[in-house]
């Protein structure tokens, strides 16, 4: 048996032909996009953007691994999760370890901020970008590979905090352009106590409603209740509807801690409206669980959420160590750019005759280290070239002939008025500027 093949699957012969299929019928996987043109500025943008909001807030980038160890996942996100038990791409590799790409940011920078001995260097502010991975039925703005950006905050126990990383976020959907498509949806999920004694109301509403309740709600009633809030079932959703909230349940603290975080965004100007239903099943998160929500994208509704999630780097193996953060989907932030940077038209130099071709590389090369966009026109006579040029929607086109060369000038053509100068070569970028 070949190594690293599953067991009665056959190597194929190594003659550089596939019998079975033909190359030309090769399609992305499923669930997988290529970025290419206006998709990638797109995707560019989002990121850009949020970079450079969040560097404002004095958030520093971090990029993980996009492979872990499996406990780092598994660990954190809960083994009755529809991501741990569905959707992770997990695998044993040639070293006998279990291993999995990510499915979502956080669980990785905790784990670099305890493994990097950072818990003792707080507070820690992380942005991060990049693809994450998770099988489940694609649909519009959800792929199998997606991209996320995302924002923690870790160190800070302050309500104060928290309103930071959802201000963070609300700038970011402004300078996208985007935030009057969204809006964000509030809610607190209380401290400890108040969690328990929340827990305890919903096990006593939904075993009322037991025999109504899915399969998959009943294996979570006893284990974790608030999951129930989260299902997808018909059936469910009609008995969550009346289900207690949890604001009777909270503790004095807590109800102060929620009215804290909502003075200081009244504070800094971010509007919301509260959600009740807004939930986290695990027990590392507490007080603030937020979303960004548009009706602009059909049912996949949430662009970016978060909360706080005191317990997680201690789940993680570090001390306890507050923190609270947010991800957002890039793609489903594409698809509510109205306006975004399109690619600057370059110029194209185009050389005619060979003694002009050394002049031209040296025109190509000057207006580049000038930052501006510039191409050379590799063959064909003046026509195609210049045919070439319009295709690639260049603004002008430089042309040096032999004589050009020898005077060391170069005519240039602007292709929107059809208008036509010549140019000492020194003062290109000048002029183009």
């Amino acid at each position: 048996m070949t190594p690293g093949l599953p067991r009665g699957q056959v190597a194929p012969r190594n003659d550089g032909v596939n019998k079975d299929a033909s190359l030309n019928d090769l399609q992305p996987v499923r669930g997988t996009r290529d970025l290419i043109g206006d998709d990638f500025r797109r995707h560019a943008h989002v990121i850009d953007t949020a970079r450079r909001v969040a560097a404002t807030y004095g958030f520093d980038e971090w990029a993980t691994p996009i492979f872990e160890d499996t406990r780092v996942f598994s660990r954190t996100l809960g083994d009755t999760s529809d991501v741990v038990t569905k959707e992770m791409y997990s695998f044993e590799d040639r070293g006998g370890d279990s291993i999995t790409l990510r499915p979502e940011g956080t669980a990785g920078v905790c784990r670099a901020l305890v493994t990097g001995g950072l818990t003792q260097s707080l507070p820690q502010k992380v942005f991060y970008a990049g693809p994450m991975f998770r099988y489940e039925r694609p649909q519009k703005g959800r792929y199998r590979q997606f991209h996320q950006i995302g924002c923690e905050l870790i160190g800070p126990s302050e309500p104060l905090a928290d309103a930071e990383v959802i201000a963070c976020g609300w700038d970011i959907l402004v300078a996208l352009g985007i935030s009057g498509d969204t809006v964000l949806e509030l809610n607190t999920l209380g401290d400890a106590e108040s969690k328990l004694a929340y827990r305890a109301g919903l096990i006593a509403y939904f075993t009322e409603h037991k025999a109504q309740l899915s399969e998959e709600s009943l294996s979570r009633l006893e284990r974790n209740p608030m999951r129930i809030l989260d299902s997808k079932d018909a059936g469910d959703k009609a008995i969550v509807a009346h289900a207690p909230v949890i604001k009777p349940f909270l503790t004095e603290h807590a109800a102060s801690f929620y009215a804290k975080l909502q003075e200081h965004l009244a504070r800094m100007g971010v509007p919301y409206r509260e959600n009740p239903r807004i939930v986290r099943g695990l027990d590392y998160y507490s007080h603030t669980a937020f979303e960004f929500v548009t009706d602009a994208l059909g049912a996949q509704g949430t662009v970016m959420g978060g909360g706080r999630y005191d317990g997680l780097v201690e789940e993680m193996g570090g001390p306890p160590t507050p923190a609270v953060g947010w991800a957002a989907g890039i793609e489903r932030l594409s698809m509510l750019l109205a306006i975004f940077p399109e690619t600057e038209s370059p110029v194209t130099v185009i050389p005619t005759g060979a003694d002009a071709e050394p002049v031209a590389i040296d025109a190509v090369q000057l207006l580049r280290r000038a930052g501006i966009r510039a191409e050379i026109g590799y063959r064909g006579n003046l026509k195609r070239r210049m045919e070439r040029a319009n295709k690639q929607n260049a603004r002008a086109a430089i042309i040096i002939g032999s004589d050009e060369a020898a005077r060391g000038v170069a005519q240039v053509k602007n292709l929107a008025t059809g208008e036509q100068h010549e140019v000492a070569l020194s003062d290109l970028a000048t002029h183009l500027a």
